[in-house]
């Protein structure tokens, strides 16, 4: 793609949709540096560096990564235990982790993903947005419902006025005017945590290069390496759907790698894809890379000039804003037509959902539920079909359905060696041979009429079948 439709096709967009998203990153920046244990800059800087490189490097236009609450919990005992500076470390280990998985094309592995399990994570995702502003609401006074259901008001209702500028950063900068000229009694983005306005160095974590080193901050960095992936691949499978267009997976978990990288070396902590400020990104209007680079531009614009301005801008109208994420994220057509979905298929999206809020990991409850999804087809797939006439003086087996390891067993038992005439013909038209227990199954199935001094001929194999055949060999696979 030219420089032209990456970057200049959707300007005023990208721009104003980078600007909403860059106040958005600011409070969960500096939550999820709380969360492992680490000054709120950390966060900030990793969010900044994150959302600026990935803007070139990653393979997903308009996705917004930064410093996330899936990677920071991951840190915890790392920096409990030895420090912010072995956090930097793995933080860059995780970038190299991260860019090796790119070059081994994981992305790939993202067509494994059933659509059940894409809509289970995005309404689970939904929902932990939605009870992570909960905790606002604790001793809230009268004053904060006030300004959280104006926002509200304003997001949805702006939209009938002009859809010029989003209604989010609308909605932003009016109750901010708001709360900070009438002097509400209102929690602000101030309280989070301290925002300086120093920009961030270049700095080599200060720790020993041995191996004792890298066998601590291994474990952790191979852990966010895998989350991180999970997270940013799915996120930019959702901005896919989101806009109707494609990215390189690929090149995605390759930038993901740079940015955590950089994101090290100037003192942040890893991240990654960040679903709910992607989906307030591309609400916005954002779709190209320039809303990504606006966002972390303008973050680290925000925290460096704008530091007193952004202290003064409440929690309530963040806490609204996600709100609305999460309410435009849940995919309520999934609800309304749940009893249409095959039961496996609607159990496997619901256990999908009840495990990411339960665990508040997205990574736990994509794997379990692409295991359970390749379970439940395991468990169709393992089901052929023999039919048998007698042509003459031999019999003829006609096999239909998949040859693999979960149909072997009943496959050797749908003959009847000892009553069988001489000849026999095996007919694999109507079927597939899969693996090595296949191959091994049949080369019994030989063996066994051998035993009976009867000839076996196999026919019908197809082109594919006839290579895994021929590579393993019948005669090595029943052990002659």
């Amino acid at each position: 793609m030219t420089i032209k439709h990456d970057w200049l096709s959707n300007v005023r967009a990208d721009f104003l949709s980078g600007l909403t998203v860059a106040f958005a990153l600011i409070p969960e920046a500096i939550g999820f540096s709380i969360i492992a244990g680490v000054d709120p800059m950390v966060g900030l800087y990793a969010s900044v560096c994150i959302a600026i490189v990935i803007a070139f490097a990653g393979g997903r236009p308009a996705m917004i990564s930064a410093a996330t609450g899936s990677t920071a919990v991951l840190m915890v005992s790392l920096v409990h235990d030895h420090g912010v500076e072995y956090l930097f470390a793995a933080t860059i280990l995780t970038g190299m982790i991260q860019f090796l998985f790119g070059i081994l094309k994981i992305g790939r592995l993202l067509s494994f993903l059933p659509q059940t399990v894409l809509t289970g994570f995005v309404n689970a995702l939904a929902i932990v947005i939605f009870m992570a502003q909960l905790p606002q609401f604790v001793n809230a006074n009268w004053i904060m419902y006030a300004m959280v259901a104006g926002t509200l008001v304003m997001i949805y209702l702006f939209p009938f006025i002009t859809k010029t500028v989003p209604s989010a950063l609308v909605a932003i900068i009016i109750m901010t005017i708001i709360s900070f000229t009438l002097h509400l009694d209102l929690k602000t983005v101030g309280d989070m945590g301290h925002i300086s306005d120093s920009l961030p160095i270049f700095h080599i974590p200060s720790v020993p290069l041995s191996l004792d080193t890298f066998l601590i901050v291994f474990p952790t960095a191979l852990a966010i390496s895998i989350v991180g992936l999970t997270e940013s691949l799915v996120t930019a499978t959702i901005v896919d759907e989101f806009t109707g267009s494609t990215s390189n997976k690929n090149r995605e978990a390759r930038g993901q790698g740079i940015a955590n990288i950089v994101s090290g070396l100037f003192g942040g902590m890893a991240g990654c894809g960040m679903i709910g400020q992607s989906v307030i990104n591309v609400q916005s209007g954002g779709r190209k890379r320039l809303s990504t680079l606006t966002a972390g531009v303008f973050l680290l614009v925000l925290i460096i000039l704008l530091g007193n301005v952004v202290k003064q801008v409440p929690m309530a109208a963040l806490v609204g804003v996600m709100i609305t994420v999460s309410i435009g994220t849940f995919d309520w057509h999934s609800v309304r037509h749940l009893k249409k979905y095959p039961l496996s298929e609607a159990v496997i999206m619901i256990l999908t959902v009840v495990v990411v809020v339960y665990t508040k990991n997205l990574a736990i409850g994509v794997v379990l539920g692409v295991a359970l999804s390749a379970i439940v087809f395991g468990w169709k797939m393992a089901h052929i079909k023999t039919t048998s006439r007698i042509e003459g003086n031999k019999k003829i087996y006609v096999i239909s359905g998949q040859m693999f390891f979960g149909t072997t067993s009943h496959f050797i038992s749908e003959f009847d060696y000892e009553k069988d005439p001489e000849k026999i013909e095996i007919d694999f038209t109507h079927s597939h041979i899969w693996d090595h227990s296949s191959v091994t199954a049949i080369a019994k199935v030989i063996q066994k009429y051998e035993s009976y001094n009867k000839k076996v001929s196999l026919i019908g194999i197809n082109d594919e079948s006839t290579k895994i055949v021929n590579r393993i060999g019948l005669d090595s696979a029943s052990g002659h």
